[in-house]
């Protein structure tokens, strides 16, 4: 009997270990977002006390801030980070956000009009550019030498690397179509032309589809359509490979903001590029976020802006689901952070700590390299941190 119990005692120790070491290899990315380009949010000796307290309660080995100008807030918190053996990168858009700071051509649909922006706060409008201009992709390359290159970063985490969603409805994603997307389009072997008129005789019913691949997404009736959107992939994503093999040759560590696997073509992001000329990724699994890229409250935009197209079911952002977009970023060559959302704003983030540690839970239950608590580490309730 004593042999038994001692069996026992001794797997559940064993148990315990292994349990105690895939919560030790694995580690947090923390973000701090300081707001727009001006008047950051907060003090350098805000972020230190909380990053402070922060890496008491969890192991933090990255942490994304920006994208204020004001260098010396980077110099104090890269002095503190580097002093505990964390890295820091700085949270750097891309395609949108950075009309304050240099001029862009902006992203237009396909009959030519810019589609309207979302006002989520100051310093947010999601208002695209297009991916094709080669000025506004050397544009943020210039952004990060001019002024970020003296302050101690060790990497960029890249945001708004995408089109608009259907945030701005159909027009939104049927874009960019300036002349030189469409030139872009054409080598694909994808006229847009025809696309637009495929569009206009079939209103809603263009995007039919028949079903979803993990990793391909929604599979289109009209081969016309699945062209178009695996075009803009690869438009936009090889865009944004050349920001980041930019980057990457200044010795930068490279991470990108992507959006729901489910979700991802529609905004032209292709992950089987991306992936490829990244360092590490990180899938917004936002099941709690009722703003752009919150997987819930954009696939609720596509229904409404196609009220008559078939094959998009009511989907629930469960636990269920979210292993299932877990699943689909899985084979990816490079480093997988999924984000999970954990700051905690009433009617826009309404998190309690239950939802994050079922979120951290299925996140390290496919054993990826850790997770991004996004997307403000300065808003997380200390309370949902204790949970992890």
């Amino acid at each position: 009997m004593k042999k038994i119990v001692f069996f026992i005692m001794g797997l559940v120790a064993l148990m315990a270990c292994q349990e105690q070491k895939q919560q030790q290899q694995a580690g947090y990315i923390v973000q701090v977002s300081l707001g727009g380009w001006h008047s950051p949010d907060y003090t350098a000796e805000q972020i230190i006390g909380r990053l402070d307290t922060v890496s008491r309660l969890i192991p933090v080995q990255k942490v994304i801030i920006g994208w204020s100008q004001d260098k010396e807030i980077y110099r104090q918190v890269g002095a503190y980070l580097h002093d505990k053996d964390i890295r820091m990168l700085l949270w750097l858009p891309v395609f949108a956000e950075t009309e304050e700071v240099c001029d862009n051509s902006p992203a237009v649909d396909l009959w030519g009009q810019v589609p309207a922006n979302y006002d989520l706060a100051a310093g947010e409008g999601f208002r695209f550019n297009c991916p094709s201009d080669p000025q506004n992709i050397a544009n943020i390359v210039a952004i990060y030498d001019s002024l970020f290159s003296d302050c101690g970063f060790d990497g960029v985490f890249l945001d708004r690397i995408r089109t608009q969603s259907f945030v701005s409805g159909v027009s939104g994603v049927l874009n960019c179509g300036c002349p030189l997307c469409v030139e872009r389009f054409a080598k694909e072997g994808v006229d847009i032309a025809t696309v637009k008129a495929a569009y206009e005789a079939q209103g809603d019913l263009f995007f039919d589809v028949n079903g979803y691949e993990m990793t391909e997404g929604f599979s289109f009736v009209n081969p016309l359509a699945s062209a178009f959107f695996k075009a803009k992939g690869r438009v936009v994503s090889t865009s944004v490979a050349t920001v980041a093999d930019s980057l990457r040759s200044r010795g930068l560590e490279v991470g990108m903001d992507l959006y729901a696997p489910f979700m991802a073509s529609f905004v032209g992001q292709d992950y089987a590029i991306l992936a490829k000329h990244a360092d590490f990724i990180k899938p917004m699994l936002y099941r709690q976020t009722f703003a752009p890229a919150g997987m819930g409250f954009e696939y609720d935009l596509l229904r409404k802006a196609l009220p008559k197209a078939d094959g998009y079911p009511d989907l629930k952002m469960n636990e269920t689901f979210l292993h299932v977009q877990l699943e689909a970023m899985a084979s990816y060559p490079c480093g997988k952070y999924p984000g999970i959302e954990i700051n905690y704003r009433e009617g826009i983030v309404p998190t309690s700590p239950e939802y994050v540690s079922e979120s951290l839970k299925a996140v390290l239950s496919h054993g990826f390299d850790g997770a991004v608590l996004s997307w403000n580490i300065m808003e997380a309730p200390l309370s949902h941190l204790k949970k992890l």
